[in-house]
């Protein structure tokens, strides 16, 4: 490829740092479908003859044909995906290959594969997220009345449903799907055409070769086209967000499957054992997903600082930009994969989860509520009768509805037997129906709201 230009060819260093055909194989997809809409645009601007266009459009089909079948070779002296792919394409229909080139660069070319490719990865993404919403609006949906206790620094604070708790996540996720879809919407422009860096002087129509490719349109400027990587960030800043939720809700899992919670049975298909521990069940998928999203913001860390300091146009350190993009797509497919089996497969031992409500004083709030309403009391006094009740209930190592009415009384006498109805803890989530409150009702619409805009309606 350097022939006209080196006396001699690259050392086995140069050849061994410059080849990224080890991983931007995967772009072959790609590559294919841009080179064939390339070409059709070349021989519908009469650029090369219509003979010429249709033998390197099928010749292109003979070798992703072989692609398919037998995998992409790596041959290092081709350094990349797109001379490997036109190396081939000579062998099969001859010279007439040479023509695919015209009126584009390798610069434009990677730019147009790589956002395909990542535009691909957001589409996957999204339909593992439709996924994960729709195993937990099932679920919520099967526990809208059953209580559980929520949590604040890890603490028993107030009482909650296992369906608003679930619900919550679901919310994470429909942000995770407006950054991908974002993200998709932004990135859906097409470089190609833009050439190495300045455009063409050859009459190329840019806009059908993005329609051809589905783009939106092509992009404006050049000198941007083939250096803007903004769209592979975009990906990865969304997915690094994602991971944070599904990390949460593998921790959350971890710590419910302990003993000392016993919240939930993880399923089996998702958990492994212990070498020298018969009784152990780990959570390991959970722990993994844990870890993977450690990856994942590292894959975003990683082109980030490869992209801080470089000039216009394309440089070499641009070719690092796919490996943490491809890292970070597998590992997020399997993570959204792993959570929604196990929020689908998990058994919610809600026994568990409401006798744990009930051992925490759960209920203060809703106390101190009653005196606000019931008598007249500024929330303030009513906080500090309220601890001193639960510090008479710790006392008693009893739970608050089990102090009697004197007991009650003796710290405030305002206290009367209406108190008793505020105190349990099915009487403390009924109560919270305020908008996107933990009320039963108020999850039986929100699960309502969720299936309808997941289309399951």
């Amino acid at each position: 490829m350097w022939g006209g230009r080196f006396a001699a060819g690259p050392s086995a260093i140069m050849r061994e740092i410059n080849a990224s055909i080890p991983f931007d194989k995967a772009l072959w997809r790609q590559d294919i479908a841009a080179s064939k809409a390339h070409v059709a645009m070349l021989g519908a601007q009469g650029i090369v003859t219509t003979a010429d266009a249709l033998a390197i459009r099928d010749g292109l089909d003979a070798v992703a044909a072989e692609y398919e079948a037998s995998g992409v070779p790596e041959d290092w002296d081709l350094e990349d995906i797109h001379m490997t792919t036109e190396s081939r394409l000579a062998e099969l229909i001859g010279p007439a290959a040479g023509r695919l080139h015209t009126a584009r660069s390798r610069n434009d070319q990677v730019a147009t594969d790589f956002r395909l490719w990542v535009r691909d990865a957001c589409d996957q993404a999204l339909a593992g997220l439709h996924a994960l919403q729709t195993a937990l609006v099932a679920r919520a949906g099967e526990h809208a009345a059953s209580i559980m206790p929520g949590f604040t620094h890890l603490q028993t604070a107030q009482p909650v449903t296992l369906g608003h708790h679930l619900l919550a996540y679901y919310e994470m996720a429909a942000r995770d799907v407006s950054r991908f879809a974002d993200a998709r919407a932004r990135m859906n422009r097409c470089p190609l055409g833009a050439a190495a860096l300045a455009g063409t002087g050859f009459a190329i129509d840019r806009h059908m070769t993005a329609q051809a490719l589905g783009f939106a349109g092509p992009t404006a400027n050049s000198l941007d086209s083939v250096s803007d990587r903004d769209f592979a960030l975009d990906y990865l800043m969304a997915a690094a967000q994602c991971a944070l939720h599904l990390s949460r809700l593998a921790e959350e899992f971890i710590i419910w499957a302990s003993q000392p919670f016993g919240f939930v049975t993880l399923p089996d298909s998702l958990s492994t054992g212990s070498s020298i521990m018969p009784q152990k069940k780990n959570p390991d998928a959970a722990e993994l997903v844990r870890g993977h999203s450690g990856r994942i913001i590292g894959a975003l860390t990683s082109l980030m600082i490869t992209m801080k300091g470089l000039p216009l146009a394309y440089s070499k350190d641009m070719q690092d930009d796919k490996p943490p993009v491809f890292e970070a797509a597998g590992l997020l497919t399997l993570c959204l994969a792993a959570m929604t089996g196990m929020v689908e497969g998990a058994t919610f031992r809600t026994q568990r989860m409401r006798a744990a409500a009930e051992l925490g004083y759960a209920t203060a709030t809703d106390l101190a509520d009653w005196l606000v309403r019931q008598a007249n009391i500024p929330f303030r006094e009513a906080h500090h009768i309220t601890g001193s009740a639960v510090k008479l209930a710790e006392g008693r190592g009893v739970a608050l509805d089990a102090l009697t009415l004197a007991e009650l009384q003796a710290i405030d006498p305002r206290i009367d037997d209406r108190v008793f109805a505020a105190l349990s803890v099915e009487a403390s989530v009924a109560s919270r129906a305020s908008h996107g409150g933990t009320a039963p009702a108020q999850v039986q619409q929100r699960v309502a709201e969720a299936r309808a805009a997941l289309g399951l309606e």
